[in-house]
């Protein structure tokens, strides 16, 4: 039986988690902010960026990227931790479906990643980027998007997993490759071509490519290397395609 009721009470017990560990919660805002201010600093002498922007501004939507892939891809670990400790075998015996299951893990875990990244976009004039109100209903959406994609990705992996360790060793294999590959700390046409070819499949790609059209729409054609709408519909097309991957799956294996 689907039930809304269970949907809310499974996204609700991951939001107590997060904001319960205040650890977690101090080291996710504060990543972002160190990638910004070490690698925008050490970077900006050595990557010449188009435009009249800043290195750090450069980078602002590739680590809004990076905030998202990361909080995304782990926010499905405790999919793995319920698993491993038999909380998830009580959901299953529960009188709701499994549909209902997936739907809040996917919910829990888009909202997450799209608050850290809202933080984010809040934080933006402290860089030099002042977001319009325009703008920031543009990236909510995107984000949103993107969150949505990226965790219905981990929820997929994490099906296959039995173990805390197996799934730290498998995302880190994922998310590495996936952030660098996508363009947000250099010009995705500064990588070799043999290298470029794996932009084109990588989701991220399109994500902060269209960050960048909205926060930088002045300097957007310099700065994004694709089109505007051809991010949007292959973040929408893969997240349709990672949804029903994941609910299928995880149908299939618990």
């Amino acid at each position: 039986m689907f039930s809304y009721k269970a949907i809310y009470v499974i996204v609700l017990r991951e939001f107590k988690r997060f904001f319960r560990q205040r650890i977690r919660l101090i080291v996710t805002i504060a990543r972002p902010l160190i990638w910004l201010i070490i690698v925008g600093s050490g970077f900006s002498k050595i990557i010449n960026v188009p435009g009249e922007i800043s290195y750090k501004q450069f980078i602002l939507p590739g680590i809004v990227g990076m905030t998202i892939l990361f909080s995304s891809i782990f926010s499905t670990i405790t999919v793995v931790w319920d698993r491993e400790f038999g909380f998830l075998r009580e959901m299953l015996v529960a009188p709701i479906s499994r549909s209902t299951i997936v739907t809040g893990k996917l919910l829990s875990g888009t909202a997450l990643s799209l608050f850290q990244g809202v933080v984010l976009i809040l934080l933006a004039p402290f860089f030099g980027v002042y977001v319009s109100a325009l703008q920031f209903v543009w990236m909510f959406f995107l984000m949103a998007i993107v969150s949505l994609s990226i965790t219905a990705l981990g929820l997929f992996i994490a099906s296959f997993l039995k173990s805390l360790e197996g799934f730290n060793i498998i995302m880190n294999f994922v998310v590495l490759p996936m952030f660098f590959l996508s363009g947000a700390l250099y010009p995705l046409g500064t990588l070799p071509a043999y290298l470029h070819i794996f932009t084109f499949v990588n989701p991220v790609s399109y994500g902060i490519d269209a960050f960048k059209h909205v926060l930088f729409h002045d300097t957007g054609p310099l700065i994004a290397e694709l089109s505007f709408t051809l991010d949007i519909l292959a973040i929408i097309v893969f997240s349709m395609i990672m949804v029903i991957l994941a609910s299928y799956s995880f149908e299939r294996r618990e």
